[in-house]
Parts: C-alpha cells; sequence; structure tokens
C-alpha cells in the first residue's frame, strides 16, 4: 500500500517538475533575449555617439575653415586694399618731394617700403589661410605650386604624381588633405633632415589613397606620444571619414597613408 502511494506522488510530482522546468527554461531564454537587446542597444547608442562625434568633428572644421576663409578675403580685400591706396599717395609724395631735403625723401621712402613688407606679409598670411589656388585650379595644381616653390631652394625635392584622381573630391576634402600633406611636409622640413618628399595620389576602387614617404632620418624610437601636428592630422583625416597610418619605412625614413572612402566625401562639398 506504501509502495502505491509512494508511486501516486512521483506521478503527482512529475508534471510540476516538467512544468518547472519549463518555466526555467523560459526564464533562461528571456534573460538571454534581454541580453541580446541590451547589447544591441548599447552598440546601437556607441555607433549613434560616434556618428555624432564624427559629426561634430567635420562640423567644428569646417566652421574653422569658413572663418579662415572669411578673415583671408578680409585680409587681402579690405586691409590689402587700404594699404596699395597708402603706397600709392607715398610714390605720389615721394615725386612732388623731388626738390625737399634728402632727409625728407629718406623718410618716405622708408615708409612706402614699410608698406610694400605690410603688404606681403598680408598676402603671405591671407594665403596661408586660404590658397587662393586651390578653389579656382584644384589639390594638385596648388600642391604643385607649392612643390615647386619649395623645390627651387635646392634644400629637398618633393615629388607629386596623380594623376588628377582629386579633382572630382569637393572642396572641402582639398581642403583637408591639402592642410594635412603641409603638416606632413612643415614635419620634415623640421626634423627630418631629408632629401627627398614623394607624395602619390591613386585610385584603387571605392577608395582614393595618398601616399607620403620622405627618406629622412624617420621617428625616434623612444618616442612616447603623438605631438600636436600628429593629432591634428588624425583628427582632419577622422572628420574626412578616413584612415590614417604613419610610420618608419623599412628602407628608411618616414612614410604616412591616409586612405579616403569616395561615397563618404560626396556630401562635404
Amino acid at each position: 500500500m506504501e509502495t502505491i502511494n509512494e508511486l501516486n506522488f512521483l506521478d503527482a510530482l512529475l508534471p510540476l517538475a516538467v512544468v518547472i522546468f519549463i518555466i526555467g527554461t523560459g526564464v533562461v531564454l528571456l534573460n538571454l533575449h534581454f541580453q541580446k537587446n541590451l547589447s544591441v542597444q548599447k552598440l546601437k547608442q556607441e555607433a549613434l555617439k560616434n556618428i555624432y562625434q564624427h559629426e561634430l568633428l567635420r562640423s567644428n572644421i569646417q566652421a574653422q575653415e569658413e572663418e579662415r576663409k572669411r578673415i583671408a578675403h578680409d585680409l587681402h580685400d579690405e586691409l590689402g586694399a587700404v594699404l596699395s591706396i597708402m603706397r600709392m599717395h607715398l610714390m605720389v609724395l615721394e615725386q612732388q618731394s623731388t626738390n625737399g631735403s634728402g632727409h625728407l625723401q629718406d623718410g618716405l621712402l622708408n615708409v612706402r617700403r614699410l608698406s610694400e613688407t605690410a603688404l606681403a606679409s598680408i598676402r603671405s598670411i591671407s594665403h596661408q589661410l586660404m590658397p587662393p589656388q586651390l578653389e579656382s585650379f584644384g589639390l594638385l595644381a596648388t600642391l604643385e605650386s607649392v612643390t615647386e616653390q619649395i623645390n627651387k631652394t635646392g634644400e629637398i625635392t618633393i615629388e607629386l604624381s596623380g594623376n588628377g584622381y582629386t579633382e572630382e573630391l569637393p572642396w572641402l576634402v582639398n581642403l583637408g588633405l591639402f592642410r594635412i600633406l603641409m603638416e606632413l611636409i612643415n614635419n620634415t622640413l623640421k626634423h627630418a633632415h631629408a632629401g627627398c618628399i614623394k607624395i602619390h595620389f591613386l585610385r584603387r576602387g571605392p577608395y582614393l589613397i595618398c601616399r607620403y614617404n620622405d627618406d629622412g632620418k624617420g621617428l625616434p624610437a623612444d618616442i612616447t606620444g603623438k605631438g600636436l601636428g600628429h593629432k591634428s592630422i588624425e583628427g582632419r583625416v577622422n572628420a574626412l571619414a578616413g584612415k590614417f597610418e604613419m610610420g618608419n619605412s623599412a628602407t628608411g625614413g618616414f612614410f604616412a597613408t591616409i586612405q579616403l572612402a569616395l561615397k563618404d566625401t560626396a556630401g562635404m562639398g
């Protein structure tokens, strides 16, 4: 009789155990589903955060460039015009004072020379703020003009090749690449003791790649961080939604590679 009662109890307990097992399994599955959804939401939030930071960086750089453009135009058009008029008046006064004292003529000549120096400085500053050739003739033509002037010094040779790959890029992208390359050239001139720089643009599928090499002494082996110049370069490359790599070449010297997805640059006009 006792055995029958035990069997009846086990028969009653078995369905309860099955129900408990099903409930437990459901709880585990629900928890896994919740954790999965939570991970997906976190990934989406991180992606949105990265997009926001990228757009904020791009907007900041665009605002800086627009301000530089405005200042360059103001310097060239307004202050430059005033100094040009002043120079013309001084030249007239010099002609009118031919019968005056030599001291007066020397004074007028010195003031005119100062005005010419100021004009040259304004042109130089406005061109550094916003190179006028860039908007009119494109990146390669502007770089050719810069490298030609540097090559004339005889201190270093810059070789540039590109086959017109940059002509289809929006102006802001060309401007960003110009700023990056000028920073790299400046670093080479100041620190590398190089005799040659090579800059090469090439198209690889949907990507535009810019390769920069010099034959200088390369980066120091004990370098512990990145200077403001390299941080500025990385910031500009990030704003262009590109990739940046730099280091020392196996054959010696410094190298940098910039890769831009052309589809990501289409809306940066």
